[in-house]
């Protein structure tokens, strides 16, 4: 039984294959109409969503299944063990997602389960998003390989998934931090990026000259931002970052003619201004309607290899 936990879960070659499959599924929608038929796909929510469920549910019902919104404090689960609650939920589906707060949990949930599960987003790793942003730009620039990607901003959950899959895949990143996310630190994932030779690190601007492709996002966790206790550290990112934020003054002033990417939402003004969001290098809504695609891709493929 296979699933998608994190990024490390998938190698390179298999990482490929998912993306070659997207392509293919996003081409020939009627081929996969039916993938799904008579299946489930149960998803698991502990913190709020936008993008996550609407492409999860959406690309289930374009694969000809059913997909079921679950939302911890709607449920009996805060009254029981997730262990217990997670074996009678997975009788109910073929295949499980979930967005938790700690990666630890989906680790406690795998162990249990005979059903494929796949991590909508942790606090350590999103690698939806990761092999969804890999689609994006292979359709906007080609094979990976060669590449320069350049992450801009604060170095977190979304960036650990970016960096492992395309520095796997043969591009260049290049993280631009002043900070890291302290709850996201992965230290093992870091060191197996230094060893490809395709990671660095700086906090020189000056980096998205060159750049393929510059990411950006959220410079405070989406459950902390309007979190009365967290105000302070708020106002001190906010003012650590601003010099990081990704506009057209920034990219005129190092000749980037780099394509922009955001995985939403965006917070504008703070790590985004509005022109760079509406600049004719942002494929940030293809990037977000491509979490489908490579959603659909990922369901089809555990479910194929399990």
């Amino acid at each position: 039984m296979r699933s998608l936990l994190k990024d490390s879960d998938l190698s390179p070659a298999e990482k490929r294959e998912i993306i070659e499959l997207a392509l293919d599924m996003k081409k020939n929608p009627d081929k996969y109409a039916k993938e799904m038929k008579d299946k489930t796909l149960v998803m698991y929510f502990e913190k709020s969503s936008t993008r996550t469920r609407l492409s999860f549910e959406a690309g289930m019902t374009q694969l000809g299944g059913h997909g079921i919104f679950l939302d911890k404090r709607t449920t009996q689960v805060s009254i029981s063990e997730l262990r217990d609650e997670i074996r009678a939920i997975e009788r109910y589906a073929d295949v499980v997602m979930a967005r938790t707060m700690k990666h630890s949990t989906l680790v406690e949930m795998n162990k249990v389960m005979n059903t494929p599960l796949i991590n909508g987003c942790c606090e350590k790793y999103h690698p939806c998003q990761a092999l969804g942003d890999a689609l994006t730009m292979t359709e906007n620039g080609g094979d990976l390989k060669g590449k320069h990607i350049v992450w801009l901003g604060i170095a977190n959950n979304v960036s650990n998934s970016l960096v492992q899959t395309c520095t796997q895949l043969g591009a260049k990143v290049t993280m631009c931090v002043p900070e890291k996310d302290p709850d996201a630190v992965d230290g093992e994932m870091e060191d197996e990026a230094k060893k490809t030779g395709l990671y660095e690190e700086t906090t020189d601007v000056s980096c998205i000259k060159d750049a393929d492709f510059v990411h950006t996002d959220t410079w405070v966790n989406m459950e902390f931002i309007n979190d009365p206790k967290f105000a302070d550290e708020k106002e001190r990112r906010i003012k650590a970052f601003m010099p990081y934020q990704l506009n057209k003054a920034l990219l005129d002033k190092h000749g980037s003619d780099a394509k922009l990417l955001h995985c939403m939402p965006c917070h504008v003004g703070y790590e985004i201004a509005r022109d760079a969001i509406d600049h004719p290098n942002s494929l940030i809504f293809d990037q977000a309607e491509n979490r489908m695609h490579i959603q659909k891709a990922i369901m089809v493929w555990l479910l194929r290899n399990s």
